[in-house]
């Protein structure tokens, strides 16, 4: 479990194969999705190094509605105030995180894929079976400055889910993909960027067509869902899972 700076004023919380965002700048904080329920602490834990307090988050947004990226979302709606941000899309899946269809079972799919058993297994011990939605969860707007710390601006890239959006950050030359691009897949285990998996993806053809949604951006840095961030052009990342395509 650790928490690293990974663009200007941009920190990656990261465990168990899972990330999150804290972007940081003189007006406050703003969260990008919850992780894992055991990731609570470590956000508290970076506010503390900032020196932040948990009444400088201004919002959490989430990218998508997963139970891997609602986390500790109701808890910080419950204990902190925080507004949590979604997708209208996603409303239900943020409050039902497990309830969802991927193209693919996502119980089985991981047996005919060795590599990804490890994974899914921290993901578990990390807590990944007990995560509550948030059920009061407010519209995230799309394509519009979010007034956020950070100057945030949240872009539909349908596919992995219906009301899935990433998050491109201008100012600090780069783009929060979630799970619509993501160095590391979760139900393979493979790394490199690409979509994720049908185990866990609505529509995967779609998936791909949000790819230009994330080279539209065009940012240096790529700060995925899963995985380590990519610094070498969003552009070369989106090429990378163009040919991966599909699985």
């Amino acid at each position: 479990m650790h928490a690293t700076e990974v663009a200007d004023r941009v920190h990656r919380l990261a465990h168990a194969h899972v990330n999150c965002y804290l972007i940081d700048d003189d007006e406050g904080v703003t969260l990008v999705d919850a992780g894992l329920p055991s990731m609570w602490g470590l956000m508290l834990e970076t506010l503390g190094r900032l020196n932040r307090r948990p009444h400088d988050i201004r919002a959490l947004v989430l990218t998508h509605g997963h139970f891997d990226h609602v986390g500790f979302a109701r808890r910080a709606r419950t204990e902190l105030d925080v507004p949590v941000l979604v997708h209208p899309y996603d409303v239900r899946l943020a409050a039902h995180p497990y309830s969802y269809t991927p193209q693919s079972n996502r119980f089985l799919y991981p047996l005919a894929h060795s590599r990804s058993l490890p994974v899914l297994g921290r993901m578990a011990a990390a807590g990944a079976l007990t995560v509550k939605g948030i059920e009061d969860a407010g519209e995230l707007s799309v394509d519009a400055d979010l007034g956020l710390p950070g100057d945030p601006i949240a872009m539909h890239a349908p596919g992995h889910t219906g009301g899935h959006c990433i998050v491109a950050l201008p100012a600090r030359d780069a783009v929060i993909s979630g799970d619509a691009l993501v160095t590391l897949d979760p139900y393979t285990g493979a790394t490199g960027p690409q979509i994720v998996a049908s185990a866990a993806t609505a529509d995967t053809a779609l998936a791909i067509d949000s790819l230009t949604s994330v080279a539209a951006t065009g940012a240096r840095s790529v700060l995925p869902g899963h995985g380590e961030p990519w610094d070498d052009g969003v552009d070369t990342a989106v090429r990378q899972a163009l040919a991966v395509g599909e699985h």
